[in-house]
């Protein structure tokens, strides 16, 4: 099925659609570093990106007219500034806003479906009219050309109220990537949409992985020791702020049947220790000098999915590109660990140094619930399409 990606950054949702059965139409990025990224992997031959054609620009400069009608799915994460925790906040005020550019794209296109992404910040209080409008103008696909956003918003609301048609049925969820097998507790709000022409009863994949079924694993049965072949004697003390969980679970053992979460500790299983120089068989595996800790940026936990990785190198709130050992020694992660959390491919290269490298992962989307989140929405979409051909069949005869 043909897609389109914007706004790509280095790949990360991209690599998880095409993974799921999508085929990349147009790639849209702006930033050279990042556009660099996938042309190198491309004339390396790396077979994911092997077709991809990529624009390097804005996406509000891209002729959608090109593409309209015939496109399976959108893809995208606007950029996230406005309306990250870290960040100023200016949401819609903001001028690297980009939902109107991926609302327009999808407005012309009208993909049979869309997946949009974006940080967690934009659920909060403080924004909640701002997700309504956003979700009902992707429900509608109709600018109700107010004098702003607000009342816009009131007018879409007076639709919904009377039963305007839907053109896409919009599904919204706030996810954590720990939940889906991502060894890095990074929350996302995704909005998923179907065209009206589509079936609308698709549900939001549900999640796989639990830190009650990692605390068991750990603490209780200790599976997760001889995995790693680590000595009893050597397993670091249990967190106290775990304990009476455990307890509890030692009694109920109840894990709902899913799957631990998966650590740093199990993402960087196989990589050997980084020194000053590459390692020849190990992309982007060099070692990063200069990290601390001190009160408020201590780094992530060894035995536990890593924090979300951030789109900075220094100084970045709460050590997220830092890891502590379990002597309590923090040093930096390489640029292939992180793209381990990220779960990216070993063969795909991040190109630019370390910070360049960073920035591109820390805005990624790990490849993995991309093509989780993707192989639901293609599984829907081909079963519509069955439907319709057994449709067509039952007239032709």
């Amino acid at each position: 099925m043909r897609s389109i990606e914007l706004f790509a950054g280095a790949g990360g949702l991209a690599l998880g659609c095409e993974r799921a059965g999508f085929r990349p139409e147009l790639v849209v990025e702006w930033d050279k570093w990042a556009c660099d990224t996938i042309r190198e992997n491309k004339a390396a031959g790396h077979p994911l990106v092997s077709t991809w054609a990529v624009h390097q620009g804005d996406v509000r400069e891209v002729d959608w007219n090109a593409y309209a009608n015939d496109i399976a799915l959108i893809s995208g994460g606007p950029p996230c500034q406005p309306f990250s925790l870290g960040g100023k906040s200016r949401a819609f005020d903001d001028t690297r806003n980009m939902f109107p550019a991926a609302l327009a794209a999808i407005e012309a296109v009208r993909p049979k479906a869309f997946l949009i992404e974006n940080v967690r910040g934009l659920a909060r209080k403080s924004f909640a009219d701002y997700l309504e409008y956003l979700t009902l103008r992707l429900t509608y696909m109709q600018n109700p050309a107010g004098s702003d956003w607000s009342s816009d918003l009131a007018t879409m609301t007076q639709w919904k109220k009377f039963g305007l048609t839907e053109e896409y049925g919009v599904v919204r969820a706030l996810v954590n990537a720990a939940n889906y097998g991502i060894p890095q507790q990074r929350h996302r709000i995704f909005f998923v949409g179907f065209r009206n022409d589509q079936e609308l009863n698709w549900v939001f994949p549900e999640p796989t992985h639990t830190l009650d079924a990692l605390l068991v694993d750990q603490w209780v049965t200790g599976q997760y020791w001889d995995r790693h072949e680590v000595a009893r004697n050597s397993v670091p003390d249990m967190p106290s702020r775990f304990r009476r969980r455990v307890d509890a679970l030692r009694v109920t053992g109840a894990t709902k049947g899913t799957l631990p979460w998966r650590t740093v500790r199990d993402a960087l299983v196989g990589l050997p220790e980084a020194g000053d120089s590459p390692l020849q068989g190990y992309k982007n595996h060099v070692a990063q000098k200069g990290a601390r800790s001190y009160p408020g940026h201590t780094g992530s936990e060894l035995d536990l999915p890593a924090k979300a990785l951030k789109a900075g190198s220094h100084g970045v709130p709460g050590g997220e590109n830092m890891m502590r050992t379990g002597d309590n020694v923090v040093r930096y992660f390489t640029v292939r660990e992180s793209a381990r959390l990220q779960t990216f491919p070993d063969d795909y290269e991040l190109h630019g140094s370390w910070g360049e490298a960073m920035r591109q992962l820390g805005n990624a989307v790990p490849v993995e619930l991309a093509r989780k989140i993707a192989e639901s929405v293609y599984s829907h979409l081909s079963m519509n399409r069955d439907r319709v051909s057994e449709g067509n069949e039952k007239v032709l005869v």
